[in-house]
């Protein structure tokens, strides 16, 4: 059997589905799909190229006598590889990109088999804008305690310390893979795709409690190239406020552990710092360029707080945090994980 939802009640109901199979593309995958799900794909990334061409280029009857044929072997593999030992009460939910023809085939098949199916009408698309239309509702409802911190003080592993304490926390620099500036990008490290971020996003507010705090740290509007939801992002910049203080040494010799890849790696540093060189001028740049290449990166370190990072952040706390001057400070003794915990004990005790 065959049931058609909406995407508004697909995202209700989420954890009642015993399987969320996504039918399009690898590729279309890969952007983003809904959490959980594995991919079936009726039609290859390959394949799907066919098919359009046929499409334009001969008939679009041509085009679907060939797609037909595909998704039928594709099914045929799908069902060979993921139903062995499947019982007859399993209940799958599954979608496409839009129009159904990729799921619904897969759904007729499975619904004819015995399965109870969901298919999720309008698909991925449909996914994507009740996802959009949610997230303000759930950003409004939360209570956000946002921690601000200039650059160093140690904000993520508070947060770090927060989450192992129990501690509802949303870190989006976790979701977009980036330290949120123009150092902030992790070798190795690519960035999701705007739709991903937001559905990460999504996944996680949906999971709180509204009742209790939600941690956040302080961000401008984009984390590297990922832009914040703009509701989400007015909510946390009228939230109470903690602003977190650690000592300059301290924070210097935070930053040379957090990004010890760029100690190891002074080409990769120099690099990034070309950005700088527009906001800088080319003698900062150059001098600091220089420092990198004697191995004096704690000087490096100190001169981009002091020229770069810390004027820059005063500025925007205070222009954008409305409630930043009536924040809780809280002074870290050092950037060890002890005195992290520590701190956030203190913060979940106070609710």
């Amino acid at each position: 059997t065959v049931h058609v939802i909406s995407a508004a009640e697909a995202i209700t109901r989420l954890s009642e589905f015993d399987a969320i199979i996504d039918a399009r593309s690898e590729d279309e995958f890969a952007l983003d799909c809904l959490p959980g799900a594995s991919n079936w794909p009726s039609l290859n990334n390959a394949e799907r190229v066919l098919v359009g061409t046929l499409y334009k280029q001969v008939n679009p009857f041509e085009a679907r006598k060939k797609g037909a044929a595909l998704v039928a072997a594709n099914i045929a593999r799908h069902l060979d590889a993921h139903l062995d030992g499947v019982g007859k009460a399993w209940q799958p939910m599954v979608y496409c990109w839009r129009g159904g023809q990729r799921s619904g085939a897969l759904a007729l098949v499975l619904g004819q088999i015995g399965f109870r199916v969901s298919l999720i009408e309008g698909g991925y698309k449909a996914f994507r804008t009740a996802v959009r239309l949610v997230i303000p509702a759930l950003a409004q409802a939360l209570r956000f305690r946002v921690v601000c911190g200039p650059t160093g003080s140690g904000k993520t592993r508070l947060l770090q310390a927060l989450a192992h304490k129990g501690a509802q926390v949303l870190d989006l620099e976790d979701l977009a893979n980036h330290r949120s500036s123009v150092l902030g990008l992790v070798p190795g490290q690519q960035q999701p795709s705007q739709k991903r971020f937001e559905t990460l996003i999504w996944n996680q507010l949906r999971r709180f409690d509204p009742a209790q705090p939600e941690f956040v740290e302080a961000e401008s509007a984009k984390v590297g190239n990922l832009a914040v939801p703009p509701e989400l992002l007015a909510a946390m910049r009228s939230s109470d406020c903690i602003d977190l203080r650690l000592g300059l040494d301290e924070r210097v010799a935070l930053l040379l552990e957090d990004y010890a890849h760029f100690v190891n790696d002074g080409a990769l540093f120099t690099g990034r710092l070309e950005a700088l060189r527009a906001l800088r001028g080319n003698a900062v740049v150059e001098q600091w360029n220089q420092w990198v290449a004697q191995g004096d990166y704690e000087q490096v370190v100190r001169a981009l707080l002091a020229t770069h990072y810390d004027p820059g952040y005063a500025q925007s706390v205070q222009r954008n945090f409305v409630r930043f001057a009536n924040a809780q400070i809280v002074e870290a003794d050092n950037r060890s994980g002890a005195c992290m915990s520590d701190l956030a004990q203190r913060l979940v005790a106070l609710g």
